[in-house]
């Protein structure tokens, strides 16, 4: 995906923003591959996967498309044709008729995992202390400040819609496994990736590899891609 041959794209999860891709964008742009971020609203899962459906009609096919966490549901539910392969980085997979809620309360939570509930908008915020506890402990202190202070909350509304047939069955999956993941479960991520027949590959890092473990993170990527154009090159 070199020299404008396709595109990567890379959708954040909840409490985040694109900018929390910077360092695998890096990471990518050093190899000549071209990415870009998605900016999901966060505010209903069908408002994600249009704004995530605008991002690509913007960029060149074919696409290799990255999801971390709750973004899993997010790739899974675009229908662009352009997307040759899915990526989920510690992501949710969810299953037809599975809502994000279901596959994230799966599994008995991290001891050290946040008691999350909406405020009187509807809108879920991680709290500060969260983010040093279970949502990227192996970031830098100030890693960690920075984090909670862009995040963006996501609407309870996202997590209890029930998906329609995932794009996972139809094309090829890679994932990525946090085995120190504090907010979605090893087990959850094992089932998941298990069930999709993704290729699966596991790590010992955090809930946010993007920030703490991004070449982890831009080597996935970049298998996904190499393999999303060998396919495209025997097929083409």
């Amino acid at each position: 995906m070199a020299d404008g041959n396709g595109t990567v794209v890379l959708a954040h999860g909840a409490w985040a923003d694109g900018s929390s891709w910077g360092k695998v964008i890096g990471l990518l742009r050093a190899r000549g591959v071209r990415a870009v971020a998605a900016a999901l609203p966060l505010s209903s899962l069908a408002d994600d996967v249009a704004a995530l459906d605008r991002c690509l009609e913007r960029v060149e096919g074919p696409v290799v498309l990255a999801g971390h966490a709750y973004a899993g549901a997010v790739i899974a539910e675009s229908r662009c044709e352009k997307v040759g392969s899915l990526v989920y980085i510690a992501a949710l997979a969810l299953d037809q008729g599975e809502t994000v809620a279901d596959v994230f309360y799966r599994a008995a939570p991290h001891p050290k995992a946040p008691k999350l509930a909406p405020d009187a908008h509807g809108m879920i915020w991680l709290p500060a202390q969260a983010f040093s506890e279970a949502f990227a402990p192996r970031a830098s202190a100030e890693e960690q400040a920075v984090l909670a202070a862009v995040q963006r909350p996501i609407a309870a509304a996202c997590i209890g819609v029930k998906v329609g047939l995932p794009r996972w069955r139809d094309l090829p999956s890679w994932f990525l496994l946090a085995g120190e993941d504090r907010m979605i479960a090893g087990e959850t991520q094992r089932f998941m990736a298990n069930r999709m027949r993704a290729t699966l590959e596991t790590h010992p890092v955090d809930h946010m590899p993007l920030v703490t473990a991004p070449d982890v993170v831009a080597g996935i990527i970049l298998r996904a891609a190499a393999e999303t154009i060998s396919r495209q090159g025997r097929t083409g």
